[in-house]
């Protein structure tokens, strides 16, 4: 069967975890995020160990994806550093608890800020200017892909969408940028 496109129905129950860049405090997002490590760790009796909490500390300290050697020199910064295997270990142990995600086109890590289901699809929108990556859930994509894919007969691994762009700050300063820059030259 062949369908030319899949038409994405606008979903105003669609809800994103993104963030202004300048106040944005991170110690709540670290903080959330391990208070539902530790719930959903102790729910399922799965081990978060000191060298898994620093690594989801790590990413959820930051909405800019990083790669396990980001993480060894980050976490090195603030203590013993870590030996790259068990860092990419960890971040094994953090995908598969759903605490975390892979976003697979920058080979790089990003903590999860929401509660969602395993099938559910997820959305990640990536700045190319900042590097900041929001997740974002929607009810409607999700259906729309699994009406998708089963017409198509196929069966997702992994029901993820990367987005890349520019967010609404770098887009105002980009915006911004050309003003500025003729400020000052005669008329």
């Amino acid at each position: 069967m062949v369908f030319g496109f899949l038409a994405l129905e606008y979903d105003c129950a669609m809800t994103t975890n993104a963030h202004p860049h300048d106040d944005h405090d991170h110690s709540a997002c670290v903080a959330d995020a391990l208070a539902r490590a530790e719930a959903s760790c102790g729910e399922r009796g799965a081990r978060l160990t000191p060298l898994r909490r620093r690594v989801l500390e790590g990413l959820a300290d930051s909405h800019v994806p990083l790669g396990a050697y980001d993480l060894v020199e980050r976490l090195g910064a603030s203590g013993e550093k870590p030996p790259p295997m068990s860092v990419y270990r960890a971040l094994d142990f953090l995908v598969s608890e759903g605490l975390a995600h892979r976003i697979e086109s920058r080979n790089a890590y990003i903590a999860c800020g929401r509660d969602h289901g395993t099938d559910d699809v997820i959305v990640f929108l990536i700045c190319e200017a900042c590097g900041l990556t929001s997740e974002v859930a929607s009810h409607a994509i999700g259906r729309d892909l699994a009406w998708a894919t089963r017409a198509a007969g196929f069966t997702p691994r992994t029901p993820v969408i990367e987005i890349a762009g520019t967010c609404a700050r770098c887009r105002a300063a980009a915006e911004a940028a050309p003003a500025i820059e003729g400020a000052g030259s005669p008329r």
